[in-house]
């Protein structure tokens, strides 16, 4: 580990980002070029002091996790990430058409958006929200193992993932999932992510397997309306538009709603009500008043 050069880069990759860069406020005092070190610590979910000691030359070796949470805030290309890797004293990453470090032009379209959006893999592994998306559906970015893939916990874990869904929409939904790992998984027959996550759902779910035999791909999720059930702002009916990034394996997920319109005004009380946690819809399908607890 190259304390030295870990933290000048670190330092100085820093001072090269703006607030507004990242999304955040610019304010009427700023003293410091770029951002502040509590800024950076607030983006990759660590304490400031951590990150703090990081630049000082004091602190302990960066876990893989750590790393490749810094180079999401510092909004690294996989060259200055890779860096960063080598001179924590890590092997950089493996190369591959798929990456967890997410793409810094969608990251920066995302930084500017004040609707739910969010960067997912082609096999609907969330890599990034901003708030605004985790108040709609959760923070979909805590999964791990097959569990992060959507499509996986879609089949395996239908009680929790579906609620969000009234049950009209699930059936579309279920075909447009099942088409679009179909096309992850032309693309690239042999990634070992994608054909793990087929192959278990195929011994697991005869509702996947039966899907999975018609080979359809005909639902494309590039532009569809979505409804979700939430527990505080109720039933809200979004577009969801896709930009796509130049592997085609990342894009990143908008939601909007119509100018004007209620699903506006529940998109705009999105804001107020924060993230909350989600709980299945009761059975007469109306959400009651009361907030959720925890």
């Amino acid at each position: 580990m190259d304390r030295p050069q870990l933290a000048d880069f670190l330092r100085r990759r820093r001072e090269a980002l703006q607030p507004e860069d990242v999304g955040l406020a610019r304010g009427a005092r700023r003293r410091t070029s770029g951002l502040r070190r509590e800024e950076v610590a607030l983006l990759a979910s660590m304490s400031t002091d951590y990150y703090s000691r990081l630049e000082q030359q004091r602190g302990p070796q960066p876990s893989e996790s750590m790393l490749a949470a810094i180079a999401r805030a510092l909004r690294l290309t996989q060259d200055e990430r890779d860096h960063l890797f080598r001179l924590a004293g890590h092997t950089a990453p493996a190369r591959s058409f798929r990456s967890d470090h997410v793409s810094p032009a969608l990251l920066r379209v995302l930084d500017r958006l004040d609707t739910p959006a969010q960067v997912v893999t082609d096999l609907a592994e969330t890599l990034a929200q901003n708030p605004q998306a985790v108040a709609l559906v959760g923070d979909q970015s805590r999964f791990t193992g097959l569990e992060r893939s959507m499509f996986y916990r879609w089949f395996t874990d239908p009680a929790g993932t579906r609620a969000i869904h009234p049950p009209e929409e699930h059936d579309r939904l279920t075909r447009t999932y099942v088409g679009s790992l179909r096309i992850a998984m032309a693309r690239h027959p042999d990634d070992e992510r994608g054909r793990a996550v087929v192959e278990m759902l195929l011994a697991t779910s005869p509702e996947f397997a039966a899907r999975w035999e018609e080979h359809d791909v005909s639902a494309r999720p590039s532009d569809q309306r979505k409804v979700f059930l939430h527990p505080q702002v109720g039933r809200i009916a979004l577009q969801c538009q896709t930009l796509v990034s130049e592997s085609e394996a990342q894009a990143l997920l908008v939601y909007t709603a119509t100018p004007g319109s209620e699903d506006a005004e529940k998109l705009r009380l999105l804001d107020v009500v924060g993230a909350q946690q989600f709980a299945a819809p009761p059975a007469d399908g109306v959400w009651d008043d009361a907030p959720l607890s925890g």
